[in-house]
């Protein structure tokens, strides 16, 4: 099952979250649910210790409050609840932007969400950044966007592409050097492949924000 978590990144832009969120399990971050209702979205859930959410929290809907001083943050919260309600394909939107640190943690929560045997993408108008361990992964319709990949939680990661620019064998990527930035998808139907290693790739969705 699939459900969409709105975090509170103040570059989150309401008109994409209007735009990609159909009827599928919405879950608020906190001030995620301020541009959820500038979007006219109405969510099931809303978690949060609501120190950054002004707005006044509706009666429609189920709402978790948080300690202010906690081990992690409302978004990880956010995961849990959707991970504990059986939605293993979660969509994080306005995670990325504002403050590093906050960033940094909800690229974190991909591995997480991972290690739970879910699949969790970060999205916004800008990128696509999701998270791979050993395997092969396929990618279409995506011919002349530009990608990067980089090892996460690991030292190196040996990654193959297929339908890239630079597609030349294994490559053999470490954490001290950023070899893996700017590719370029070739093809309609790409594949990458992890041989060993894990990474997160980020996919530059629109030439508009290079």
């Amino acid at each position: 099952m699939h459900c969409f978590i709105i975090a509170g990144s103040p570059e989150t832009s309401k008109s994409f979250i209007k735009s990609i969120i159909n009827s599928d399990f919405v879950i608020c971050a906190d001030r995620g649910y301020a541009f959820a209702k500038a979007a006219g979205i109405t969510p099931k859930l809303i978690v949060g210790d609501f120190d950054s959410c002004r707005e006044e929290l509706p009666d429609n809907c189920e709402i978790v409050t948080l300690p202010v001083e906690k081990d992690d943050t409302d978004t990880a919260r956010a995961v849990d609840l959707a991970l504990e309600r059986g939605f293993d394909e979660i969509t994080i939107l306005g995670a990325v932007g504002g403050r590093l640190d906050h960033s940094l943690a909800n690229l974190c929560l991909l591995s997480y969400i991972s290690s739970k045997g879910g699949r969790g993408e970060l999205l916004s108008e800008k990128e696509r950044i999701v998270y791979l361990t050993k395997g092969e992964y396929s990618f279409d319709s995506l011919k002349g966007l530009t990608f990067s990949l980089f090892p996460f939680g690991c030292p190196e990661v040996e990654v193959e592409y297929f339908g890239a620019k630079y597609s030349d064998g294994i490559y053999c990527l470490t954490g001290e050097k950023p070899q893996g930035v700017s590719n370029i998808f070739s093809e309609n139907h790409s594949v990458i492949r992890i041989y060993r290693g894990a990474a997160v790739l980020i996919i530059n969705m629109s030439d508009a924000f290079l």
